[in-house]
């Protein structure tokens, strides 16, 4: 269990930040700029959780304020991930920016924001009651929500990227569980695999799109 799970965690991790400088190498537009430091606000962000996971297979010591500092910060990243997927709608389909709409995903990420910071969610102790996992998830799944129906209704308009829509909708499906309740049962957590897998795809569809308009 231990060698599969580092092993898949190791790749995933190589895999994302590599790919990341490969499309800011390939295409320096905006665009690709967008694409390839989404993929390396997701893959970096996510090391600081996965790496403390690994070693703490491996290597003796307390490592539980790690792993619960590494989920704040990938809480956080993730959700710069899921604004820079906003961001890059706009970009790669040409589409003028609706205020509203801007004002209202920008209020949605500093809320998630804020609802992780604060010192209820117990990150350095790597627990977390089921309310809280709740509620800072509340702003996310609308962010997440946003993105899905903007990647929905342009799913025909370009090849790479007609499946982002349902991608996001499967890597949320899997998390949700986990984040609410996997202190509760553990065995969630296993869910997490799928779900990067999700994110190991949308990143290939970045790679595509920007080799494709390179």
């Amino acid at each position: 269990m231990k060698y599969g799970e580092s092993t898949f965690d190791i790749v995933y991790l190589l895999f994302a930040i590599i790919i990341g400088v490969g499309i800011l190498r390939r295409r320096r537009d905006a665009v690709g700029r967008l694409m390839g430091g989404a993929v390396l606000v997701l893959g970096c962000g996510d090391a600081f959780h996965l790496v403390p996971r690994v070693l703490n297979y491996f290597a003796e010591g307390n490592f539980g304020p790690w792993l619960g500092f590494g989920k704040l910060v990938t809480s956080v990243t993730m959700t710069v991930f899921y604004l820079l997927l906003y961001r890059l709608w706009l970009r790669v389909y040409g589409e003028q920016e609706n205020k509203k709409l801007t004002l209202f995903v920008y209020a949605l990420t500093a809320l998630r924001v804020l609802l992780c910071l604060l010192p209820q969610n117990r990150w350095l102790e790597n627990e977390s009651s089921v309310l809280w996992g709740v509620i800072r998830n509340v702003p996310f799944v609308a962010l997440g929500c946003v993105d899905v129906w903007l990647y929905y209704e342009k799913r025909e308009a370009l090849p790479s990227f007609r499946f982002v829509w349902l991608l996001i909708t499967l890597s949320f499906l899997f998390y949700m569980p986990v984040a609410v309740a996997a202190s509760l049962v553990p065995m969630l957590g296993m869910l997490m695999l799928p779900k990067t897998v999700c994110y190991m795809l949308l990143v290939w569809a970045f790679w595509k799109e920007a080799g494709r308009a390179a």
